[in-house]
């Protein structure tokens, strides 16, 4: 170890756990001597470690331990013993105070000078936890309110001076929201991403297939930021993966509803937020406003009596509700239905429900427990992964009509999905008795489109030949509440197999092909109706884009 790091410094715990080297030493040493920094940042900001690697080694090494903070776990009255300036300055958080004695949840366990500085402030003797200085930070946001004194951090070159102003002095973030959201609608966008970087938040718009920088937001208050949309959107608390939401705005006298999708990132939140009309499915075949065709196709498949039949599609309440809509077309007197899931079986037949567990092996271990039940037709929420598959598959083979949803994008993306399963002998060809991939698109209001011409990049993204002579935009008016559009429709492939389509699948070397000699024999889908929907100047060249090419 190099003689410039002392021993219980950081650097030597880091040495000691075989983490870095001597070289990484040098290289962060001099990092930290021309930024400022710390030297665990140095590190980080150089790559040579995660802050993840820091504080699994000072947990081990030092026998602390290290927890992921949650608002729960701390109690107001250890949170009286150390005042808020102190708490920041010292990247440290009370946890809750038993008799002498208060536990603390640090960033950097190493600080002597801050865990003195506790005790003496807190009369008490301090034990210590680790925790990650994001966590810390939100919930002294959380616990404690947001600091004074400072701004948001919001700079923009498309926002005025003033409106940036405003925005930085609600430190609650909701007027910065607002302003995002309210420019959405006037410009017209999809909608707008929060990319948390290293250093800096970049705020994104997007209008059709091009991506504009609306702003940056300083990190320092971000989580907060981030847990404002999340409680607005109805978003769980931080955990694991990602997570979707709506939030609901009033616009010139209008309820607006917008999406939000989250996903947990390395530096933070990554956040979508997009305009969101709900498409509704009625309980009857012939309340849907499907073409003849499609409708016929899915009159097919309700009439089935055993097989496997999927629903594809990343939203799971609209694949369900496929499903349930397949439930009330078949004739199920007589027949034994089961439900495994939460959200499938709302329609007007009732059925009795399992709750679906959330590992693939233990949706796999229900499928199997359900089928000595004795059910004719089985619903299953959720059949992407191999084990919870394999196991419908092998229901299909005991002579079952078998639903399943699969969290897939596109028909095609499922057909590459059904051949990796096939090569894998996870299935048999002959079980597959149908498919239905669906997509929502949202029409134009046909009282405020304007026609439009677009760039050459834009028509070659269409794939259109030959492309239309005309294009549509919405400007947005009274009578659609200025959002540009008007209902919500889906666009779907059913597809009911006969035996001379399950030996095209058994052939096919992936989803294209398959799909590509299907409609070179006159098969209309979701490619055929979106693309008529284009040319009759009902959707707007991004939206045909989004739902169909995309």
């Amino acid at each position: 170890m190099t003689e410039t790091v002392r021993e219980g410094s950081l650097g030597a715990v880091l040495s000691h756990a075989k983490i870095i080297s001597d070289n990484d030493i040098a290289a962060a040493l001099a990092e930290q001597q021309r930024s400022g920094c710390r030297f665990g940042e140095a590190l980080v900001s150089l790559g040579i470690v995660t802050q993840e690697d820091i504080d699994w080694a000072l947990s081990n090494q030092l026998g602390i331990p290290y927890i992921r903070l949650k608002q729960e776990m701390i109690d107001s009255e250890a949170l009286d013993l150390l005042p808020a300036a102190f708490c920041r300055a010292n990247r440290l958080i009370p946890l809750i105070r038993a008799g002498d004695e208060l536990a603390v949840a640090i960033a950097d366990p190493l600080d002597k000078l801050a865990l003195q500085a506790a005790t003496e402030q807190a009369g008490c003797r301090i034990s210590l936890s680790i925790a990650p200085i994001e966590d810390i930070n939100r919930m002294l946001d959380l616990c404690y309110g947001l600091a004074t004194g400072t701004l948001l951090g919001f700079s923009s070159a498309v926002f005025t001076t003033e409106q940036c102003d405003t925005a930085n002095t609600d430190l609650s973030g909701s007027r910065l929201l607002q302003l995002l959201l309210q420019y959405c609608i006037q410009q017209r966008l999809s909608g707008f991403s929060l990319k948390p970087l290293d250093d800096r938040i970049l705020i994104t718009g997007r209008s059709g297939q091009h991506e504009l920088e609306l702003g940056q937001l300083q990190p320092d208050l971000y989580p907060a930021f981030c847990s404002l949309i999340r409680t607005a959107a109805g978003v769980p608390p931080a955990g694991d993966g990602g997570g979707n939401g709506s939030i609901i705005m009033e616009y010139q006298g209008c309820r607006l509803t917008f999406q939000v999708l989250l996903l947990q990132g390395i530096q933070g939140d990554y956040l979508t937020v997009r305009r969101h009309i709900a498409a509704t499915v009625p309980a009857t075949l012939s309340q849907m406003l499907l073409p003849p065709f499609q409708k016929e196709q899915f009159s097919r498949l309700a009439g089935l009596r055993q097989g496997l039949v999927l629903f594809a599609s990343r939203s799971l309440q609209e694949r369900c509700r496929f499903m349930d809509l397949l439930l009330e077309e078949q004739d199920t007197s007589g027949r034994a239905v089961m439900i495994l899931g939460h959200e499938p079986g709302r329609m007007i037949k009732q059925f009795p429900r399992i709750p679906l567990p959330t590992s693939d092996y233990g949706k796999g271990r229900l499928i199997m427990d359900a089928l000595e039940h004795g059910p004719d037709i089985l619903v299953i929420e959720d059949g992407t992964a191999l084990e919870p598959f394999s196991a419908a598959a092998r229901a299909a083979m005991r002579g079952k009509l078998v639903l399943v949803g699969m969290d897939i994008r596109g028909t095609r993306n499922l057909l590459d999905h059904l051949i990796r399963f096939r090569q894998r002998n996870v299935f048999a060809t002959s079980l597959l008795a149908g498919i239905v991939s669906l997509k929502g698109i949202q029409l134009l209001c046909p009282s405020c489109r304007q026609p439009v011409s677009l760039p050459q990049q834009e028509l070659e993204a269409l794939q259109l030949q030959p492309p239309p002579t005309v294009f549509y935009h919405a400007l947005g008016c009274p009578s659609c509440d200025f959002t540009g559009t008007s209902e919500r429709l889906f666009l779907t492939n059913s597809i009911c197999f006969d035996e001379a389509l399950r030996s095209r699948f058994e052939t096919a070397p992936d989803g294209s092909s398959f799909m590509a000699g299907l409609q070179a024999d006159g098969y209309r889908g979701i490619k055929t109706e979106g693309e008529d929907l284009l040319r009759a100047g009902a959707v707007s060249p991004e939206e045909y884009l989004v739902a169909v090419i995309q």
